[in-house]
């Protein structure tokens, strides 16, 4: 077991993605251990769910910038934009969710997070 096959997505998009789902998992874990054991309420969740959408939306512009090596803005927008899209879709389908001022606030925070993270991305290129 000297070599192990390593996993590359070759596509700035989708590594992006993934990469934003991972932390979004992640957030959503430590939101829930939060909720669960420390002392805040669920009236708090609303903006900590921005948060985390923020910073996911931010790691998957930064590693699709990254990816990229040229347009990071562009690729790290898209990213956020694609990202926003897609929790859109999910709570639509889960919950039956519409559009909100909440929802067009965390389209903001997507595109605009995503846009900085592949900016970021793509400054820290070879």
């Amino acid at each position: 077991m000297k070599h192990v096959a390593k996993v590359r997505i070759p596509s700035p998009m989708l590594s992006g993605i993934v990469y934003a789902a991972v932390w979004l998992a992640l957030g959503a874990l430590s939101l829930s251990l939060l909720l669960r054991f420390g002392n805040m309420e669920e009236n708090q969740l609303g903006l900590y769910s921005l948060i985390v959408h923020g910073i996911a939306a931010l790691c998957g512009g930064f590693v699709s910038g990254r990816r990229s090596g040229k347009r990071g803005w562009y690729y790290g927008g898209a990213l956020g934009f694609a990202y926003g899209v897609l929790v859109l879709l999910v709570g639509f389908l889960a919950t039956n969710a519409g559009l909100t001022p909440s929802t067009l606030t965390m389209m903001g925070i997507a595109l605009g997070s995503g846009a900085l993270g592949g900016i970021f991305g793509v400054n820290t290129s070879k």
